[in-house]
């Protein structure tokens, strides 16, 4: 994030005293202001819209594929890991495929959107050494996709539910909250990994190994108590444990405190400003970089 400030400067302008605006290295915190933001809101939806239509643009099923994804690798990983590994019978007689696909949603949102996210700013070069806007719509605005797809996707989960005669409750009211921590987290690994794709391209090949290997880390396949007592502290080091044991709560009417809900939350909140700090100090050599 820039600051940008208008002032007299009357030795470069022979004592005349006109005005000359300087853009320079802000605070990092000053990327998340609201207040520049919404400033720049326009600006933001048009990329949003810009990478919708980029995204579904000349496919046969078009927003379709957000559906189908979910729901061809829960089919998948239901019969692979639920029948033939016997996982449904140890998650404590919930439906597997609504525990299944419970797990799926909040992580394909949180991978998308740190895929997006990551390939943003090098997306986007031919931009960033033309005009000045806060750099930090682009990885932001990469959000916006993944929160459509997800939207949909959970459409077809509350079909599922009703095909299966699981019943739906007033803790589905908890379902924003779990979704801002998925949001927090992933648009905040998202800054930091878009600012280090720009110094090391290989951000981008290294990627897809590690968010494969982050999600057999995650709970989405098994429920956290199938671990060992002493190898469970290793489950709460990952941000998305707590969103996902949260999003599956408010959808199979589990018990949940408030611990539950805020501290995915507090997580996703500190690593959102972690992101910053590090996407606003790389921001000022982008330009010379990229």
């Amino acid at each position: 994030m820039s600051t940008v400030s208008t002032h007299p400067d009357r030795a470069l302008h022979g004592g005349k005293g006109e005005a000359i605006t300087r853009i320079g290295p802000g605070l990092a915190l000053q990327s998340l202001s609201p207040a520049v933001l919404w400033r720049y809101r326009e600006l933001a939806w048009s990329l949003a819209k810009r990478d919708f239509s980029v995204r579904y643009r000349q496919t046969c099923l078009g927003t379709l594929w957000a559906v189908i994804q979910p729901l061809v690798s829960m089919v998948v990983l239901h019969v692979f890991f639920g029948k033939a590994m016997g996982l449904e019978d140890r998650v404590g007689g919930v439906a597997y495929p609504i525990f299944l696909f419970a797990g799926l949603l909040p992580w394909n949102l949180f991978t998308t959107t740190i895929t997006s996210s990551t390939q943003s700013l090098i997306a986007n070069q031919h931009i960033l050494t033309k005009v000045y806007f806060p750099r930090i719509l682009l990885p932001i605005s990469a959000a916006t996709v993944p929160l459509v797809d997800f939207a949909l996707a959970l459409v077809v989960l509350f079909g599922l539910m009703v095909f299966l005669g699981v019943s739906f409750s007033v803790s589905l009211l908890a379902l924003p909250v779990a979704l801002l921590g998925a949001l927090l987290s992933a648009v905040g690994v998202g800054l930091a990994l878009s600012a280090l794709t720009v110094w090391y391209r290989d951000t981008r090949h290294a990627l897809p190994f590690v968010m494969q290997t982050w999600f057999f880390m995650t709970p989405v396949l098994y429920p956290p108590a199938i671990l060992p007592e002493g190898y469970r502290w290793l489950l709460m080091l990952n941000p998305m444990t707590g969103v996902i044991d949260a999003f599956r709560a408010a959808i199979l009417d589990q018990p949940m405190t408030m611990s539950t809900l805020m501290m995915p939350v507090a997580i996703g909140s500190l690593l959102m400003v972690v992101g910053a700090v590090i996407f606003t100090r790389a921001e000022r050599s982008f330009a010379d970089v990229i």
